[in-house]
């Protein structure tokens, strides 16, 4: 019964909306609006072949390492910044005013230093995905709570200890809110790094699709990249349910009082 409880929650509103786009295409004669027939052939004669190797693979590879290598930076250079004060005051301006820099305007300047390359894709990436983790980080570094932060002292735990069983349990919602929110970011950023300079890629493709109005064809490939941000979003959701099992066990237990 819980299965299909949670079956029916994940499925029940995209059937819905499925049915009204059904409804509503009836009889109509629209080119630029396909009917969920005609598209769902579409994606399967685009994308089940020779592109899922040549476009989707490759986009999701650099989408893949791009967010990572900004996690893994975010986080290293939160835990730092975040735990110095001194060190934490010198960069805040600093990391203001990159964080506000729209990230697809450094495309043209990256084109230019690094060339057209899955390199120059990557760092477009990292370059707005790091933002939301590394302040995250900073923000739940800062936050530890002031009780625990002196009774691991008074213990003698430092170094990784500290940072093993204090830090990163303490800060880890923060931590994993940005994260979040980097996978959405990087979705795009990967899309916008393949419209400009690529010749591969989803976000190539689609452009290409636009511009020759091959409009079924362009529709199915902004459902595949709708699907990507699905699937990120349940294994982002399956990997936080099991970092946090205390962090949610928690509030079980605050609720049940």
């Amino acid at each position: 019964m819980r299965i299909a409880k949670s079956f029916l929650y994940v499925l029940g509103l995209p059937a819905l909306l499925v049915l009204i786009w059904w409804l509503s295409t009836l009889g109509a004669t629209s080119f630029f609006v396909p009917t969920p027939g005609t598209l769902a052939s579409t994606f399967a004669k685009t994308w089940f072949g020779d592109r899922i190797f040549t476009d989707v693979l490759p986009s999701i590879l650099r989408l893949l390492a791009g967010v990572s290598a900004a996690i893994i930076l975010g986080i290293l250079a939160g835990l730092l910044i975040g735990s110095i004060p001194w060190l934490r005051a010198l960069t805040e301006p600093v990391l203001e005013f990159f964080r506000a820099v729209p990230p697809p305007v450094l495309v043209p300047v990256l084109m230019l230093l690094m060339g057209i390359s899955d390199s120059m894709k990557v760092v477009v990436i990292i370059s707005g995905c790091i933002w939301p983790v590394l302040l995250n980080t900073i923000e739940g570094v800062r936050a530890i709570d002031g009780v625990l932060s002196d009774s691991a002292h008074t213990y003698g735990i430092g170094g990784w200890a500290r940072v093993r069983y204090l830090v990163l349990p303490s800060a880890g919602p923060q931590i994993l809110a940005g994260v979040r929110q980097c996978l959405s970011i990087g979705l795009i950023l990967m899309v916008i790094s393949e419209m400009f300079a690529s010749s591969s890629g989803l976000g190539f493709t689609i452009v290409q699709f636009q511009r020759s109005f091959a409009v079924p064809e362009m529709w199915s490939g902004i459902v595949i990249l709708g699907l990507i941000g699905v699937a990120m979003s349940f294994i982002f959701q399956f990997t936080e349910r099991r970092i946090l099992r205390w962090y949610y066990g928690l509030r079980e237990v605050e609720n049940a009082v």
